[in-house]
């Protein structure tokens, strides 16, 4: 843990070129402004001022002053490869002119529940797994390779933009675990060590950034779109998590046939009972609902299992108690990782007070499961479209409660606009079924 003077001293001893802080809007998009390194103390002592009606999500414009007060625990020195300076990536915490938490901040949403967590000797941790693609522009998304699962193509463009991303970030401070090619056609992902939340979803921030610049530089396009292409393999962020309590895991038990405590088992009730009441944090857009469908690994019925990658949630196999985790497999690449994190401690910790009961386990391909079969064990489904998902958040005060009033407000009305635009829309699909015949 840094202090504001060791953090000082970090950036100017880095002799970075410029400084660049960062914060996230409601909708997870990184947004930024430079400085010269001469402003770096004013920054971590005072803040920086900027127009907060200029963002999605934050104030109205009578109302535009708000303060970004950097992190002295979140600095990311990208090396000059990146964008031709060394630079020093800051993350802010968005603050009132009166020094307060602005309270539709989703990291500072996120920040203030895991203070509170951690004043119960609670730490929620969690190990994130990236996917997405490399297409050749940002015009369209055009398969690049016809390759699958861990295939080695040492020549190939997106390899290389890949492992050099996985070298940046790694300079950076970055614990990369291990990157591959993923089921998918021009399909890649970046695994992260295990972390506490609030540096995961920084990570994640500063990662899906140095992923696109990267690829910018290898003439690619990366996208985090969850379903860019018909036909195959959307892409997901899987999240592996552990609650963990005076140093001490919470999830293991030796004895428990899965390996899991009692805790363990609350807290993924919590989830598999609450899941609907969050999708909409989880799976925000549309087009992530075109992702969760059947037959493409993606989850669509809610369960859980050992081997079962049907399943919305996994007990991966670990060879050591402190390896004891679950693995959430809806969430996709284009959520908010705050807000993400928060709702889902919301339904996992409801799960814990509730000692909400665990149902069975799953083993088998739920795709290929009839549905009267799916009935009988009592399989529910995700929700199906992005209104179905904004109609779950209101019908239970869960995302109401995790995010607070004016963010949850404020993002139901940001996600009925985006309804409207797209039940409005013509769509390439309708020109071709429709236009030639009607």
């Amino acid at each position: 843990m840094r202090t504001v003077e060791e953090a000082i001293a970090f950036v100017k001893g880095e002799k970075v070129d410029i400084i660049t802080l960062v914060f996230t809007d409601i909708l997870g998009r990184l947004k930024g402004f430079n400085l010269s390194v001469a402003e770096v103390e004013r920054a971590f002592t005072e803040g920086i001022v900027f127009d907060g009606s200029s963002v999605e999500g934050f104030v109205r414009i009578e109302e535009s002053d708000l303060i970004a007060k950097p992190d002295p625990n979140a600095i990311f020195i990208a090396p000059p490869e990146v964008s031709g300076l060394k630079t020093a990536y800051i993350v802010c915490d968005i603050l009132t002119p009166e020094g307060k938490p602005f309270v539709r901040d989703p990291r500072g949403i996120l920040k203030e529940r895991l203070q509170n967590l951690r004043s119960e000797g609670y730490e929620y941790y969690v190990g994130p797994e990236l996917e997405y693609f490399y297409f050749g522009s940002q015009e369209s998304p055009d398969l690049l390779d016809r390759a699958g699962y861990f295939d080695i193509l040492p020549s190939y463009e997106p390899t290389l933009a890949r492992e050099e991303t996985v070298k940046i970030l790694r300079e950076m401070g970055i614990d990369v675990e291990a990157s591959h090619h993923e089921v998918a056609p021009s399909q890649h992902e970046i695994d992260f060590r295990y972390s506490d939340a609030l540096r995961a979803a920084d990570v994640l921030q500063i990662s899906k950034m140095i992923v696109k610049e990267v690829a910018r530089k290898h003439g690619l396009y990366a996208s985090f779109m969850p379903k860019p292409v018909f036909g195959v393999n959307g892409s997901g962020l899987h999240l592996h998590m552990s609650v963990w309590k005076d140093g001490k895991t919470l999830f293991y038990d030796a004895d428990h046939e899965y390996q899991l405590s009692e805790f363990a088992r609350y807290f993924l009730a919590g989830i598999l009972r609450n899941i609907k009441y969050i999708t909409l944090v989880l799976n925000q857009w549309v087009n992530s609902y075109k992702r969760l469908v059947v037959g493409y690994e993606a989850p669509v019925y809610i369960s859980w299992g050992r081997a079962n990658r049907s399943a919305l949630v996994r007990v991966p196999a670990f060879k050591k108690p402190s390896s004891a985790r679950i693995e959430l497999r809806s969430p996709d690449p284009g959520t908010n990782p705050y807000l993400a994190f928060v709702s889902i401690l919301e339904a996992g910790f409801r799960g814990v007070r509730e000692q909400a009961p665990l149902p069975a386990p799953v083993e088998q391909d739920i795709y290929h499961m009839s549905e009267a079969k799916r009935r009988r064990l009592r399989i529910d489904s995700l929700p199906s479209s992005l209104m179905e998902a904004i109609e779950f958040a209101k019908r239970k005060p869960i995302l109401r409660e995790a995010l607070g009033e004016p963010m949850f407000s404020k993002l139901v009305e940001n996600k009925l606009v985006e309804w409207d635009r797209f039940r409005t829309a013509v769509t390439d699909y309708e020109i071709r079924a429709y236009f030639g015949m009607l």
